[in-house]
């Protein structure tokens, strides 16, 4: 098959190297100027992965679409919507997008599918989540992840697209749901780092029990199936999340309450500023969430915050 994977970046160059691996013909997409691309371009590798020569590159965004009849998009939550402008401007039709992204948007609350809908209405849209690590997949490491649509037939197509030896996919029954925790396991991301960072790793498992039911309640409260909390794209992803040393987001966490300099801001940061309107907007109390935002965003002592959290508070365990 034609595809073409839209995001040059660490998981979109991994993407581009698998895709390939299953025989179909690629093209990666970067935008003008992106040294991401640059790097690739002059050497087909980024350091983690190495693209094989047939794999076309490209920052042309028309030339990305037009030659693909999938399109996986992979590139950070928050600047969906300026893509999905530019996407819409380019014929659609008959074409499938896959999101190969986590997060959900920081000023409305919208899930990323739904941001999608609103600029390509009638295009098949799905989620591609759950656990895994470019590190792991390079070295021949197989995981379990998880496609979603609120489309059975796309599921099917997708999954016969890119099963493989490396990942075996299930099929999601809770698109809402998958949604939202493949997002929030970001945020559980950044506190299992701060743990770290404060020397309280004993303290992961208070956390995920509690994170995994924080948000089981989230997604119950917006429609969704609370059990999908305990599937691959929350608690089954927590193992490259909260424990893994090339999770991004947990290493945001312990370099932040060690005031050490991270670089850009991990996606859970954004994704934790909107849990909290969704939570407002559907009544649901998010208490790891909130302790996250007020020592990033509210720079709150996070010793103090943390041990107010996990140790100070007399509660029934759920």
């Amino acid at each position: 098959m034609n595809l073409s994977v839209i995001g040059c970046g660490r998981w979109g160059s991994f993407l581009a190297w698998y895709l390939h691996l299953l025989n179909h013909r690629v093209t990666l997409f970067g935008r003008q100027g992106s040294e991401k691309l640059a790097v690739l371009q002059a050497q087909h590798s980024n350091g983690l992965i190495t693209l094989d020569d047939s794999i076309r590159l490209t920052s042309d965004l028309q030339e990305a679409v037009d030659t693909a009849e999938i399109l996986v998009l992979s590139i950070g939550a928050q600047s969906l919507r300026s893509l999905m402008q530019q996407l819409s401007k380019l014929p659609l039709s008959g074409k499938t997008i896959v999101l190969c992204m986590k997060g959900i948007e920081a000023d409305t609350g919208k899930r990323l599918t739904q941001i999608v809908e609103e600029y390509a209405p009638g295009v098949p849209v799905a989620i591609w989540v759950g656990p895994g690590h470019v590190q792991n997949f390079t070295q021949g490491i197989p995981n379990c992840m998880v496609i979603d649509s609120d489309r059975m037939e796309t599921k099917e197509y997708l999954v016969k697209a890119f099963a493989g030896d490396l990942i075996r996919f299930y099929y999601g029954t809770d698109l809402l749901g998958n949604e939202v925790g493949a997002a929030a396991k970001n945020v559980i991301g950044i506190a299992a780092g701060m743990l770290d960072g404060l020397n309280k790793t004993a303290l992961k498992g208070a956390l995920m029990s509690r994170g995994t039911r924080e948000i089981a309640r989230l997604i119950r409260a917006m429609g969704g199936n609370e059990l999908t909390a305990y599937g691959l794209s929350h608690l089954g992803d927590y193992e490259a999340t909260v424990f893994s040393p090339y999770s991004h987001n947990r290493r945001f966490g312990e370099a932040y309450v060690r005031g050490e300099n991270y670089g850009e801001l991990a996606e859970g940061v954004a994704t934790t500023t909107a849990l909290l309107k969704l939570g407002e907007q559907y009544n649901t109390e998010l208490p790891i969430c909130k302790a996250v935002d007020a020592v990033i965003n509210g720079r709150k002592e996070p010793n103090r915050v943390l041990s107010d959290l996990f140790l100070r508070s007399i509660k029934m365990e759920f």
